[in-house]
């Protein structure tokens, strides 16, 4: 992309930063016809050449979207995604549509040290940080590591970084979510790291087998008595003719419910909510002090349930020795009809499932957790994984200007490049990016179902559609006009982006606040102990290997092996008493 910048530098680079690339301009013209004679005097004379390649250096790294004057190769720690992120045959991680348009834009080029899926990616982080090889650029998964490096002296201070190369858009993005995201890379009072957001994606659906129903004559559930139920015609009646016994009920993953504020599938946070439940987040009680939801009365009902369910075979009765791969091939091959998930359940296992047999007829529900008809559900952990770069590299600037051209110029200024809109409508992986994380606004999810549904309903000018917008928009018409006829990724899209949209969207849900996200000093040495004293105990009661007073008995071993002593240290971590 090789603009003219006077023709093109207000498109390019906006106004604010324009106006930096013309007062550096400037001042290495001042320079030049004032001789520099201080310069001189201390350096010896520069020609004027070298001025000006000096002039392009700093602004190069002074602004988002200036790009360096000789290539800037940074080595970078890589997480993959499975089948190649589903790039295109001849893309490779150091060479695909993103690597492309960085290097032709502002002059980057990554050269990876390694290249690991998300498990063996973080080992080799650790090791990294053991052997002290550490890439210019990677991303850690956690706060806790982060938090260890930042402590270590491993990582390079980015707070100047942010201020001088992170686009204006980019910025309106992390202060859609307050001080939230960046409080979590900051370290008394510095940025060490680039967050990736967690956009909000409100409480999880329950997905059903429409067909199924429609079969046995069932209308859509409302709460989870009426969810319940159409379960047990499932299993009963065996409309999906897989043989009596042979029908599956809720399929659940045994970690149960989300730890961190991450929305995930066939977790059953909803039962939980139902009870006003929320295990594994901490919030305030009725009393307004901070507590660990996994310890409170509530959740000692919601067990009970849970246990009535597995005992009626409403709750798979095999789901201690359910992987997450065999859970998927239960819904694709029909033997399933029933799961809690996200939004983005269409795109997996789902897609799948409809390509295997398009007669499935999947659909979203919002069951209600309250009596009032309102669905509550916990907050979203403001930020996932963090880019940090290594103490000590030359650019540190480098990951804001990817990361500006990633997540604003690309998708806000240059809609219609055919090849992203053809990776987003091939379904490639973000694992694709150099940066293998997504930075988007908190309120995405409504901002991107308002805009396609109103350039479908035609109240939105289908120019202003956005790249993204734009691709699912297009799927989304492709599916409307034949669904019959519709591909696996036009449903996807259609199924995601508006049916369940739709029901996040409306104004039935309620959010809990869930408090805290970091690691105590405490935690560090002994979470996972409870953590495993926890998911024990919880299996143990759904099973009825132990009968439900065994929650108590697990709720005093917890204080007692440290538990009381963390939750002092997040309710004074909550005030400002504590330290990282």
């Amino acid at each position: 992309m090789k603009l003219n910048y006077m023709k093109h530098g207000w498109k390019r680079f906006g106004q604010k930063e324009w106006a930096a690339r013309l007062s550096v301009g400037l001042s290495a013209a001042c320079l030049l016809l004032s001789g520099c004679s201080t310069q001189k005097e201390q350096t010896g004379e520069r020609s004027a050449p070298e001025q000006a390649a000096a002039a392009d250096w700093e602004l190069a790294k002074s602004s988002a979207f200036a790009p360096y004057p000789e290539l800037v190769t940074y080595s970078l720690g890589k997480m993959t995604g499975a089948d190649n992120s589903n790039m295109p045959e001849g893309d490779t991680y150091e060479n695909n549509a993103y690597t492309r348009y960085l290097k032709n834009m502002i002059n980057v080029q990554n050269d990876n040290l390694f290249e690991a899926r998300e498990d063996q990616f973080n080992t080799n982080v650790e090791m990294g940080i053991a052997t002290g090889n550490l890439p210019d650029v990677m991303i850690v998964s956690d706060q806790e590591v982060l938090q260890r490096m930042v402590k270590s002296g491993l990582v390079e201070d980015l707070t100047d970084c942010y201020e001088a190369c992170a686009s204006d858009r980019l910025k309106e993005i992390y202060a859609s979510y307050g001080s939230d995201v960046l409080d979590c890379a900051t370290y008394q009072g510095r940025l060490m790291a680039l967050p990736e957001t967690n956009i909000a994606e409100g409480p999880n659906l329950l997905w059903l087998r429409k067909d199924w129903m429609d079969q046995l004559g069932l209308e859509a559930p409302k709460t989870l008595d009426d969810a319940v139920e159409i379960i047990r015609a499932f299993i009963e009646e065996d409309p999906g003719n897989n043989g009596e016994g042979k029908t599956v009920g809720l399929v659940c993953d045994t970690v149960l419910a989300g730890g961190t504020g991450y929305s995930a599938e066939y977790l059953v946070d909803i039962i939980f909510a139902c009870y006003d439940s929320y295990p594994r987040q901490w919030i305030r009680n009725e009393e307004g002090q901070v507590v660990y939801g996994s310890i409170q009365p509530e959740t000692k009902e919601a067990l009970a349930c849970l246990c009535r369910l597995y005992q009626e075979g409403i709750l798979d009765r095999n789901f201690l020795l359910r992987s997450s791969e065999n859970i998927i091939d239960l819904i694709v091959d029909g033997i399933c009809g029933s799961f809690f998930g996200p939004w983005w359940a269409p795109n997996n296992p789902l897609m799948e499932a409809v390509k295997a047999d398009p007669s499935a007829q999947w659909e979203p529900y919002l069951i209600a957790t309250d009596e009032d008809g309102t669905t509550s559900y916990r907050s979203q952990n403001p930020a996932y994984k963090y880019v940090v770069v290594r103490k000590g590299y030359e650019h540190p600037e480098i990951v804001f200007k990817i990361a500006s051209v990633m997540f604003d110029y690309i998708r806000f200024e240059d809609p219609d490049n055919a090849e992203f809109v053809t990776y987003f409508q091939d379904n490639v992986d973000p694992t694709a990016r150099p940066l293998s994380i997504n930075v988007d606004y908190k309120d995405a999810l409504d901002i991107c179902y308002n805009s396609i549904r109103g350039a479908m309903e035609g109240t939105y000018p289908l120019e202003n559609l956005e790249m993204l917008e734009k691709s699912y928009y297009d799927y989304c018409s492709a599916y409307l006009e034949d669904p019959d006829n519709a591909t696996g990724e036009e449903w996807a899209a259609y199924a995601s982006r508006i049916k369940a949209c739709a029901l996040i969207s409306s104004r039935q849900c309620r959010e809990v606040e869930s408090l805290f996200f970091g690691e105590t000093l405490t935690m560090s040495e002994n979470w996972w102990k409870l953590e495993d004293l926890e998911k024990e105990a919880f299996l143990k009661i759904i099973t009825g290997e132990e009968d439900i007073d065994y929650f108590d008995q697990f709720v005093k071993e917890w204080n007692q092996d440290s538990g009381a002593a963390i939750t002092a240290e997040v309710r004074a971590r909550l005030i400002g008493e504590g330290s990282y």
